[in-house]
């Protein structure tokens, strides 16, 4: 990837900047969002007037032309003011925008790709299925039949990150359906298309205000030309995304992590019991430092990934390296911050479990890291088999 060159204390000022922005504008947005599952959909879309959007494209494609070590600093700082938000960028700036660039002819990137820049598109992944989860190739039902000079879509995608509110989706489905895995295609869907509709809009437990929904696809027509690659080879698309989105899903990790840390020494400085501060108490103390090293060792290991991101082909995803660690470090940042949450809420005893207060909004957000983007167990699958291929 042939990034701009930014100095790491550039890099730290255009995050601290943008940092300052996200905590002033949308971090007063979670609790109505929370409470009323509202997506904010100007505040979204005016992050392109920011820079926010396009980050790792090309400038003369409308992006930033950043690294992804760049993007991954941005993700986690929008995700300790705004976790709900962060996670439907991600999903507009990585699944969609940047996965069209990297797989999309000369012709689908000036289509689409400075739409998405702009904020005046907003972008979406269409790839699980009601019963395609972890196994999302084997059991993708989703199919595409050829007629003359369109594609015809049938099928239905599930827990869409922004499905309800997309202009325009990366979908995958079985051109070949006898080749399982090797028959399948990917495509870009416009919300316009006819016979694609939003099913309904899913009410989640935690990440509310982030619009999820289910898809479906009931005789729908696609362009012929918004084929992404070639037909059947659909798998090298979604492989090579799944390792990018895997290592900018990891940040949406630590930003609530060290939110909530914060949170904690707020509590612990303040919250008086058996006349003084719980902070002087050694247990508390103990908690704090464990999250506190838990949330620096699993930033330093994010950062060495984004790095690898950077510096590899990443047309090459889906194997070898990059699939090892990509998964390595979701899992980390999944497990660490889980961990943090955890010891959040304890530090903040009932105060915690109230459903109102922000440490609990961030425990709840905490669990789809540990499910999204492949489970925790597919990730420890995937790194065994790497290591295990390499040893024989």
């Amino acid at each position: 990837m042939n990034a701009v060159a930014m100095t790491l204390e550039e890099t730290r000022s255009l995050v601290d900047h943008a940092s300052e922005y996200f905590l002033d504008k949308l971090h007063p947005l979670q609790v109505r969002m929370d409470d009323e599952d509202w997506f904010p959909e100007a505040e979204f879309r005016a992050l392109a007037d920011m820079g926010l959007f396009g980050i790792t494209i090309p400038e003369e494609y409308g992006g930033q032309g950043l690294s992804y070590l760049t993007a991954g600093m941005l993700g986690e700082a929008l995700a300790y003011a705004n976790p709900g938000l962060a996670w439907s960028w991600t999903s507009h700036d990585n699944l969609c925008t940047d996965a069209l660039y990297r797989n999309g002819n000369e012709e689908q990137r000036r289509r689409y790709v400075p739409e998405l820049c702009a904020g005046r598109m907003i972008g979406a992944l269409g790839m699980t299925e009601p019963g395609a989860g972890s196994d999302a190739l084997g059991s993708m039902a989703t199919t595409a039949r050829r007629n003359g000079d369109h594609y015809v879509l049938n099928g239905t995608k599930l827990f869409i990150t922004n499905g309800p509110v997309a202009d325009v989706l990366l979908v995958y489905a079985k051109t070949a359906p006898e080749l399982g895995k090797r028959g399948i295609s990917a495509f870009i869907v416009e919300k316009t298309f006819p016979g694609f509709s939003v099913a309904q809009k899913l009410d989640k437990m935690g990440l509310r205000g982030n619009p999820t929904g289910e898809l479906v696809f009931n005789d729908c027509i696609v362009p012929a030309e918004n084929l992404v690659g070639t037909e059947n080879n659909g798998v090298a698309v979604m492989m090579s995304g799944l390792d990018v989105e895997r290592c900018m899903s990891a940040p949406l990790g630590l930003g609530p992590a060290q939110r909530a840390l914060d949170l904690s020494l707020d509590h612990a400085r303040t919250r008086k019991q058996f006349g003084k501060a719980i902070g002087e108490f050694q247990l508390i103390q103990a908690k704090l430092a464990d999250m506190y090293v838990s949330i620096e060792t699993a930033r330093t290991f994010l950062h060495h990934v984004l790095r690898s991101c950077d510096e590899m082909e990443l047309v090459h995803a889906g194997r070898g390296e990059i699939h090892k660690l990509s998964s390595a470090v979701l899992m980390q940042c999944s497990r660490t911050s889980s961990f943090v949450m955890d010891n959040g809420v304890q530090i903040f005893g009932g105060s915690g479990y109230m459903r109102d207060t922000e440490i609990n909004r961030l425990y709840r957000t905490a669990k789809v890291l540990e499910i999204a983007a492949g489970t925790q167990e597919i990730r420890q699958t995937i790194i065994a088999k790497e290591l295990l291929g390499r040893l024989s």
